[in-house]
C-alpha cells in the first residue's frame, strides 16, 4: 500500500474535516494509506504544537511518503511549502482542485499531475 501525505488549508476550528475525511475515503479506495497533520498529529485540535514541531512532522513524514497530494481549492503559505519541499525531495506530487478554482502558475509548474474535480468522490488517482 502506498503511503500518501496529504495537504489541505488548515482550520482551527475543523471546517473542513467533512473534506478531509472524504479525500480519506478517496485515497482507501485507492488502497493509499494517508497522513494528514490536522488528524493524525493534531488530533482534530486535542494536541497542540508549535509551528516548528508541525514543520518538522510534516518533512518528516513527506520524506517517509511515496507521494504527495495537495488539495489547493483553498490557498494556503503552508501547501506552498509542503508542495515544494515534496518537488525537492523528488516525490510524486499530485496536486487537487476544484473546477472553478484558480490554480497558481508556481504550483502549475511544481505538479507532476493536476486533478480538477466536481466531487471529490469522482477523483480517479
Amino acid at each position: 500500500m502506498k503511503r500518501v501525505y496529504f495537504g489541505i488549508k488548515y482550520h482551527s476550528d475543523n471546517t473542513n474535516r467533512n473534506v478531509i475525511n472524504e479525500f480519506e475515503l478517496c485515497f482507501s479506495k485507492h488502497k493509499l494509506k494517508s497522513y494528514c497533520v490536522v488528524r493524525d498529529m493534531e488530533k482534530w485540535g486535542e494536541r497542540a504544537f508549535s509551528a516548528t514541531e508541525i514543520m518538522q512532522e510534516t518533512f518528516a513524514k513527506i520524506d517517509q511518503s511515496d507521494m504527495v497530494i495537495i488539495d489547493v481549492s483553498e490557498k494556503g503559505v503552508g501547501l506552498g511549502i509542503e508542495a515544494g519541499y515534496a518537488k525537492a525531495k523528488g516525490k510524486e506530487l499530485i496536486v487537487t482542485i476544484k473546477n472553478g478554482i484558480e490554480i497558481s502558475t508556481t504550483i502549475q509548474g511544481t505538479a507532476d499531475k493536476i486533478i480538477t474535480y466536481n466531487e471529490i468522490s469522482d477523483i480517479r488517482l
